[in-house]
């Protein structure tokens, strides 16, 4: 969504980067370009000149021309200000002290309320939290169904209406609203989500039945879900409910498109409501609080090193990970071993928005479309292949390419670069790998769940330490840690 933007900031800081120090011009000429940047990219004009008139103020109090790189101490500005105008700091969700905690989702018909709610429910589920979500769009009966569905993939269970009422449309979600508090409370569920109808546009029948469903449930939070793909007409629906509703946060869904995002970086400073999650992928995973730090370092171009180690740290078992990496520093590293590091970097997310997540690489290198087809057939590769050549892939002759090659609907020609690739890959850490290790007592690998065995002896574990999340912070720079100097 932001591609666009982060180029334009990207050329900006280019032409800084030439300049030994920044007369009071090249200042405006900067800060004309950024106006130029943000308003390209659908955002409010008036947080555009909000926006400006901070880092004007900053430029000059800093005194760019006796910096040592004013480069650098420019976009340290813009990156700071740039994380003020989408929120500041992520949103802390606290728990009611007399269980359930009560989530109203609010939004217009097509924006995602319902998936966001059972997305929101799976988050919950992860927080070690036991929720209840509850229908209460009776008018559309495929709406209650479409939340059964959903919440089935997530575990969570759904209250709503008899089934005959769900079918007529014309049950009371006032009623269903309270019956599923008091649900929640026999159950011990201490989170209900309560998906509430929507409308095509904002109507006075639609604002006064969430309304009414507010005032019954008397929520915690109230979020609504909007668009990001419809621009600054979704900080309109925002404002609008905001009057009625009186939010505590915005959803923002569709973040993955390609508009041009200036929805994400306007609602908080139009509508005075931080945006709390943010939907990035149509997947149910593709979820989580909205990190305006993060955000913004991706903008700048600066990676989102955070976020990547926290996918890691979902996707790969930790032990798991040290032995893999030990076996490649012993040469002893198989297309089994290669394969399963694959199908975890898969549950990470697609890899292009992995690369981009990645600090310092190349505008030129992000813009390369990653596809995940290429995952699929080079794992059909390794499928076709047999124990030993698994293990062993120079034994791979003429005779043996041409049956992987038929095997995965491949040519023989992709089966060679591949097994070329793995012979350089495994050389090339295999002489890392080659530096004096104190003998220590292995660890005794574990049983069962591998049709090839992971080659040779274990290493001492000693001997290789994955980087703790600890030592990846202190390499983070400044503008992207926390307040307490951690990850954001």
């Amino acid at each position: 969504m932001f591609e666009s933007l982060s180029d334009r900031f990207e050329g900006i800081f280019t032409r800084l980067r030439g300049k030994g120090h920044l007369t009071p011009q090249d200042v405006d000429d900067v800060l004309r370009e950024i106006r130029l940047a943000l308003l390209e990219a659908d955002v409010n004009l008036t947080v555009v000149k909000s926006m400006l008139a901070r880092i004007r103020e900053r430029a000059v109090g800093e005194d760019l021309s006796r910096a040592l790189n004013p480069a650098l101490q420019v976009r340290k500005i813009v990156l700071e200000e740039l994380t003020e105008t989408l929120g500041g700091e992520t949103l802390r969700i606290t728990y009611a002290s007399k269980p359930p905690t009560v989530v109203l989702m609010a939004g217009l018909q097509g924006s995602g309320k319902t998936t966001n709610s059972a997305k929101l429910a799976r988050w919950f589920r992860a927080q070690g939290r036991n929720p209840l979500l509850v229908g209460t769009d009776l008018q559309r009966p495929a709406a209650v169904q479409q939340l059964r569905t959903l919440a089935e993939q997530v575990g969570v269970p759904v209250f709503s209406a008899p089934d005959d009422v769900v079918a007529s449309g014309v049950g009371d979600p006032l009623e269903v609203a309270r019956a599923a508090k008091d649900e929640a409370r026999a159950l011990g569920r201490d989170v209900l989500i309560c998906d509430t109808a929507g409308r095509l546009a904002i109507d006075t029948e639609m604002m006064e039945q969430v309304r009414q469903i507010s005032a019954e449930l008397e929520p915690d939070y109230t979020f609504l879900v909007v668009d990001a793909m419809t621009g600054q007409d979704a900080v309109g629906v925002a404002e609008s409910f905001n009057e009625t509703l009186a939010l505590d946060g915005v959803i923002l869904t569709k973040l993955d498109g390609d508009a041009r995002g200036g929805a994400a970086l306007s609602v908080k400073e139009v509508v005075g409501k931080p945006i709390a999650f943010a939907s990035t992928g149509e997947k149910i995973e593709d979820f989580d609080l909205f990190h305006p730090d993060r955000l913004a370092g991706r903008i700048l171009g600066e990676g989102d090193l955070a976020t990547l180690i926290e996918k890691a740290e979902q996707a790969f078992e930790a032990e798991e990970a040290e032995e893999a990496a030990q076996r490649m520093l012993e040469g002893t590293f198989t297309l089994d071993d290669f394969l399963e590091q694959m199908q975890s970097i898969k549950k990470m997310g697609p890899l292009s928005g992995l690369m981009g997540m990645m600090p310092g690489v190349p505008k030129e290198v992000r813009d390369v479309e990653i596809e995940d087809h290429h995952i699929a057939r080079i794992e059909g590769i390794i499928h076709s292949m047999t124990t030993a050549e698994r293990v062993d892939p120079d034994i791979i002759d003429g005779s043996r390419r041409s049956r992987i090659a038929r095997g995965s609907g491949t040519s023989a020609g992709d089966v060679s670069q591949l097994v070329a690739q793995f012979r350089q890959m495994r050389q090339m850490m295999q002489q890392m790998g080659k530096t004096p290790k104190r003998k220590k007592k292995g660890k005794k690998g574990r049983k069962g769940g591998r049709v090839t065995p992971k080659g040779g002896p274990k290493a001492p574990k000693s001997s290789f330490q994955l980087p703790t999340r600890e030592e990846m912070e202190a390499q983070l720079p400044d503008a992207l840690k926390g307040p307490g100097g951690g990850l954001g």
